[in-house]
């Protein structure tokens, strides 16, 4: 059985309710029809419940067993509107201005429903933006108590791969904070640590990424990593963590030897946490293309509730693994 449908099988031990607002998007609603066929999830799709079921029937998706809602003909819409503004009064935002957003943004319907409980998690990011779909998320569910930032990572299953947790490695942060500083380099390699564990059922290996191993390049880029490798450590002993490492001293057991000897993790990273946004993005996408490694995400961590965010460039299959992952963090939150 390959990780992902390890996935599916822990999400179908515990049933959670996720909501998908982009039912104009054809991958959304196939995503629907797979994960209500394979019943990973129950699934709300927000919208007029006639014309999504038109369009499914076009392409003959089942979505009977889908949950609709219009936010225009919702009884429940008034207590979101309320919550909404208790939730943003400190930032001055009316009644009018909440209810426009919920009922022409179907993010914000969408995420209210998560921190009203009506569901358990969101999925979204097919034709909406990263930024999007964290600002809604922000607005109303905000930080987690025990994190100090949002961040993103893909999960990365390698095929043939014996690197890694057999293949299986967290990217962060692949898809959100742009040039973290060494606090917020410390904050994402802990969450990700948490993340991998969470969602792998194994230790987590953290290898603070560089272009230098152990002070073989001397640059204020590697001061950065150096320092939140210490940060990270004083804040979270408890997780197995060390850098500076180059990529391959972190993940090839000979050159993690030769290169970081006494380095607890070199070697055997399962835990990739990259210096910036632009060399984690780059690095997702080159080991999914040229490794034709299965990428899923951008996963969130960090925010209040378990929404995430999907790459524009998704397929239906992206969707509903992402949903199975969801699905999972929700189950968690619950404990």
């Amino acid at each position: 059985m390959d990780f992902i449908q390890i996935i599916k099988e822990k999400a179908r031990a515990d049933i959670q309710t996720i909501v998908l607002p982009e039912t104009n998007d054809l991958r959304t609603l196939q995503a629907a029809h797979s994960a209500l066929q394979e019943k990973i999830a129950k699934i709300i799709l927000i919208g007029e419940e006639a014309e999504i079921k038109q369009r499914a029937k076009e392409h003959n998706l089942q979505l009977d067993t889908a949950e609709f809602i219009n936010p225009t003909s919702c009884d429940m819409l008034e207590s979101y509107v309320e919550l909404f503004v208790k939730l943003r009064a400190h930032k001055g935002l009316s009644e009018k201005s909440a209810r426009a957003l919920l009922l022409e943004n179907p993010l914000y319907f969408g995420v209210a429903l998560v921190k009203s409980k009506k569901a358990n998690g969101m999925v979204a990011g097919a034709i909406n933006s990263t930024a999007d779909v964290l600002r809604a998320s922000l607005q109303i569910l905000g930080t987690k108590k025990d994190s100090k930032l949002v961040s993103a990572f893909f999960l990365m299953i390698v095929p043939q791969c014996d690197y890694g947790e057999n293949g299986i490695f967290i990217f962060a942060d692949s898809g959100l904070v742009q040039n973290p500083n060494a606090q917020e380099l410390a904050s994402i390699a802990i969450d990700s640590a948490k993340s991998f564990e969470a969602l792998v059922g194994k230790k987590a290996l953290v290898a603070m990424l560089s272009h230098s191993t152990k002070g073989s390049a001397k640059h204020s880029d590697v001061d950065k990593v150096i320092e939140a490798t210490r940060i990270a450590k004083v804040e979270a002993p408890e997780i197995a963590l060390d850098g500076e490492l180059q990529l391959d001293a972190a993940i090839v057991p000979s050159v993690g030897q030769s290169k970081a000897p006494d380095s607890p993790i070199a070697g055997n990273a399962n835990v990739l946490v990259f210096p910036d946004l632009d060399a984690g993005n780059i690095g997702y996408k080159l080991v999914q293309r040229l490794a034709k490694a299965e990428a899923y995400g951008p996963i969130t961590q960090g925010i209040g509730g378990a929404v995430n965010d999907l790459s524009r460039g998704c397929s239906s299959e992206d969707i509903v693994g992402v949903i199975a992952i969801t699905a999972l963090q929700a189950q968690q939150n619950k404990e």
